[in-house]
């Protein structure tokens, strides 16, 4: 039987599942990725318990994933924005988000990625499909795409 941790293998992917296997985690990205930073978005966004969120965040932060910065003095609030880290889990979640396209988006994606400059779509090669571009997080765009459409229609 599986255990709840993978402290015994000496295997990358286990050792990475560590963080991101748990699936709030990864959602927690994706929206760090799209930008929103503040609690209160990401539980709205979410529908995510907020002591669930709270300790998500805190791990991440932990991890060095995210950076948690002061926004706001009286009250003190905090964003928490991507570090070097957790902007390498981009290609990650890129991928998942285009598995899901492919498989289970029979309305079309939800969420389209394009490249800024040029509007070209994002591959799965993480380049631009118009101009050939390697691109980074900041090189994208996300907008709603039609299964956004096709789930509310």
């Amino acid at each position: 039987m599986l255990g709840r941790t993978y402290d015994g293998q000496n295997c990358s992917v286990a050792r990475a599942l560590e963080l991101v296997g748990e699936r709030w985690t990864v959602l927690i990205l994706r929206e760090a990725f799209l930008g929103r930073r503040r609690f209160d978005a990401m539980a709205e966004t979410l529908g995510i318990a907020r002591n669930v969120l709270a300790a998500r965040l805190a791990h991440l932060v932990e991890e060095g994933v995210l950076e948690k910065v002061r926004y706001q003095e009286r009250p003190e609030r905090f964003e928490y924005h991507l570090t070097r880290k957790g902007l390498d889990l981009w290609p990650v979640l890129v991928a998942l988000l285009q598995f899901g396209d492919r498989y289970y988006a029979p309305g079309g994606p939800p969420l389209v990625l394009t490249h800024r400059d040029c509007g070209g779509a994002v591959t799965g090669r993480r380049t631009c499909e118009r101009c050939g571009a390697e691109l980074e997080p900041a090189d994208v765009r996300a907008a709603p795409g039609p299964g956004v459409l096709a789930a509310t229609g």
